[in-house]
């Protein structure tokens, strides 16, 4: 006998790594991901910007300072290109030196450098955003490098912190406050198909290279380089390419409202489909990782069959939930007394409670859950609808859980 039951659940920390890496593919020499629909998986792969890329400086600065009052432009081009002169400070070359995966370019004799992505300047402390991809190769004596307009050398950066599951990286610099301009922040909550989206970064190491579009789509899914789903992603059709990685995605009115990170395209180059992660959830990582050095997420305290094997195999369908193999000792799924599946000394078998919604919010793949704990922290609480199986008993008194530490 199957009934409901409503649990309060205080969350726990999760464990660092939740899902297992996905099995990468290379398009041009740039990794990919797929993205969450099967039509889109089977058109293309989402190619990660950065890998394959090149920059390189020569004796020139970069200009920051167009001239916007040439009598023969629009008051729509002046728009931008003050935009562009307001923002081009704030945004960053980052590159990894020493990584052999990386191809040399060559701007002129004697200057040569690696090249791995782009990002922007945070704060006046020198944090420098930009995507974990970008710098996921860094270490065994290879040095982060982070090149800003109006600097022959790029500034030694230290990497902070990183957030694989939404693949965001911190860096920092030492750098006079002085010298670095913060770029404004937005927010991704009320933004509209149909905006005004621009894109600052270095493709193919192409310094300060800004491209124009819309945002062609809001609340986008796609899989990031840890193999978890990333929800809520920004789609534009700015020109994006490789190099593009970490730098701003801005509205019209130079504020950032995501962070540029992966492309739909069969090529490796950019085919119109960009996706940006949204500043909302960006600011939640920096916040963790500037304050903790780490990301600390919340858990229930179980573990899942995410597959489904169990259910179908018992002739359950698949869409009534997600069932609990597992419950942490200690954790706050235990205190409350969420069930697991266990099995007794003759091999017999007692399903563990079904998790049906959180907060609400429908569960019926490993991805809903993940989606609906994004937002919480770690010893918040969460209402949980759950079946389970009682043999003709039934209980339904609310359980708060109890925090775990």
């Amino acid at each position: 006998m199957w009934v409901g039951a409503r649990l309060a659940c205080r969350l726990m920390p999760a464990a660092r790594r939740i899902v297992p890496a996905l099995e990468a593919c290379r398009i041009n020499g740039s990794k990919c991901a797929s993205v969450g629909t099967s039509s889109a998986r089977a058109a293309a792969g989402a190619a990660v910007f950065g890998a394959g890329a090149a920059v390189a400086w020569g004796s020139d600065a970069i200009s920051c300072d167009g001239n916007a009052q040439l009598p023969e432009l629009l008051p729509s081009e002046r728009s931008t290109i003050n935009l562009f002169n307001k923002s081009c400070p704030s945004v960053a070359s980052v590159i990894i030196l020493g990584d052999p995966r990386l191809r040399h370019y060559r701007h002129r004799p004697g200057s040569e450098s690696h090249g791995a992505g782009s990002g922007f300047v945070w704060d006046k402390e020198g944090h420098i955003i930009t995507n974990f991809h970008v710098v996921q190769g860094a270490g065994r004596g290879q040095r982060v490098g982070v090149h800003l307009p109006g600097r022959q050398q790029p500034y030694p950066a230290r990497v902070v912190g990183t957030d694989p599951q939404n693949d965001i990286a911190v860096l920092r610099i030492d750098a006079y406050s002085g010298d670095l301009t913060p770029l404004p922040l937005g927010s991704s909550r009320q933004l509209q198909v149909g905006q005004n989206a621009i894109a600052i970064g270095n493709p193919f190491g192409l310094d300060y290279t800004l491209t124009t579009g819309v945002i062609s789509g809001i609340g986008r899914e796609i899989t990031g380089v840890a193999g978890n789903k990333i929800p809520n992603v920004i789609q534009t059709d700015a020109a994006m390419n490789p190099g593009n990685s970490g730098g701003p995605l801005i509205d019209s009115a130079g504020r950032v409202i995501g962070v540029n990170t992966m492309i739909l395209s069969p090529s490796g180059a950019s085919a119109g489909i960009g996706f940006a992660v949204p500043i909302d959830m960006v600011k939640h990582s920096v916040e963790q990782i500037t304050r903790n050095g780490k990301i600390s997420r919340p858990s229930l305290g179980v573990s899942v069959d995410s597959s489904g094997g169990v259910l179908r195999f018992l002739g359950i369908r698949r869409s009534t939930g997600l069932l609990v193999m597992s419950v942490t000792d200690g954790s706050g799924a235990e205190g409350a007394g969420i069930r697991p599946t266990t099995r007794d000394v003759s091999g017999r078998v007692s399903l563990g409670d079904i998790i049906t919604s959180v907060d609400d919010q429908k569960v019926q793949r490993i991805e809903d859950l993940f989606r609906a704990l994004s937002r919480k922290a770690p010893g918040q609480t969460v209402r949980l609808q759950l079946l389970r199986s009682f043999g003709g008993t039934s209980r339904h008194d609310p359980l708060d859980l109890i925090p775990f530490v």
